[in-house]
């Protein structure tokens, strides 16, 4: 049974811990290693990972690496938005190989006008290269959407789905809880969010859109609220950061699904320092109702790291094009050697 063999593309924080599941992983070869950061270019990825070295030296000459080592999948972790990863996503298809990327955007590009045009693009470009181009992710790309769809798979009526996710950002990495405007004042937070110094949670107006068009809902609007501060009565603190009872620990963020005035999609997210519960949950109000809660929640960097790896199967034998996860196989996790799961 032949190895996986993998280019991964981005050896950020997520990317090296995707690649050290991978290096872990029985059936897969990571043969190559992309990355613009001067500081990592032309070192081994093992010595970057903390591990021995391991051959494969990290370039930011992405063409060469691919046309040198003829992967069968490429992981991408590098950026958010379609508008920053158009191009990489163009370069790797052009060398006629598919792509599972953790950017937010791509999980369903065709909840923005402008995401949609990025959408048709790049499914012409996958569709001429014959591979399959793919966002995934924890969320958007399961807990908040493909869980929810498939809940509803035992309902004869659906009226409306609330979904909400609350984390406590002290177990969390220092970027995100930075990226949440932990340890600031109301004020510096307000300034941030409103100069984009720091943002919301990206992903929530795709979720919506990839529920509704999966239950045939047609949207009048979605309504993504802007992040608001979470000020608690008492101080609480990370390793990192101390929060000040009065500032602000975190943010909390709404976005609606809405059809005649009625909220049928609501998404209820946050994050903060001190949150006294961590979980996941989704409510059905319909025939039967459905009430689920994972609890704690669903950890973000774990479930990132492992749908990514687990969608590769998935990807390579798709059809080619660009997917959404409701257009693969129902995902699962890969124990065995990953070659066995490849048609």
């Amino acid at each position: 049974m032949e190895n996986v063999k993998v280019v991964c593309y981005g050896i950020g924080v997520i990317g090296q811990k995707l690649a050290t599941h991978l290096l872990e992983k029985e059936g897969v070869e990571i043969v190559g290693a992309i990355d613009i950061n001067p500081k990592l270019i032309g070192k081994d990825l093992g010595e970057v990972l903390g591990v021995k070295k391991i051959g494969v030296k990290i370039s930011n000459d992405a063409d060469k690496v691919l046309e040198v080592t003829k992967p069968d999948i490429v992981t991408h972790t590098t950026m958010s938005y379609l508008k920053q990863t158009f191009d990489q996503f163009e370069q790797i298809m052009s060398h006629g190989v598919p792509i599972v990327s953790t950017c937010e955007e791509l999980s369903y590009p065709y909840a923005t006008e402008e995401g949609t045009k990025y959408a048709k693009k790049l499914d012409k470009i996958a569709k001429k290269n014959k591979v399959a181009l793919l966002g995934t992710g924890v969320n958007p790309g399961f807990v908040m959407d493909t869980l929810p769809i498939t809940l509803t798979a035992v309902c004869q009526k659906v009226e409306d789905v609330y979904i909400a996710r609350q984390m406590d950002a002290a177990t969390r990495r220092i970027p995100f809880q930075t990226k949440i405007g932990a340890g600031l004042t109301v004020e510096e937070f307000k300034k941030k969010i409103a100069n984009h110094e720091i943002t919301g949670h990206v992903g929530l107006e795709q979720s919506i859109q990839m529920i509704a068009d999966s239950l045939g809902w047609k949207l009048d609007k979605i309504e993504v609220e802007m992040p608001q501060p979470m000020v608690l009565k008492k101080d609480v603190a990370s390793e990192a950061i101390k929060v000040p009872k009065g500032h602000n620990a975190g943010s909390v963020q709404y976005a609606y699904g809405i059809i005649k005035g009625k909220k049928v999609i609501t998404m209820d997210f946050k994050a903060y320092i001190g949150a006294p519960e961590e979980f996941d949950s989704v409510t059905i109000k319909g025939v039967p109702p459905i009430n689920q809660k994972i609890s704690p929640c669903t950890h973000g960097d774990y479930a990132t790291i492992a749908i990514t790896a687990n969608m590769i199967p998935h990807v390579i034998n798709s059809k080619p094009g660009l997917k959404t996860m409701v257009d693969l196989p129902v995902p699962h996790a890969t124990p065995g050697h990953m070659g066995q799961f490849i048609k």
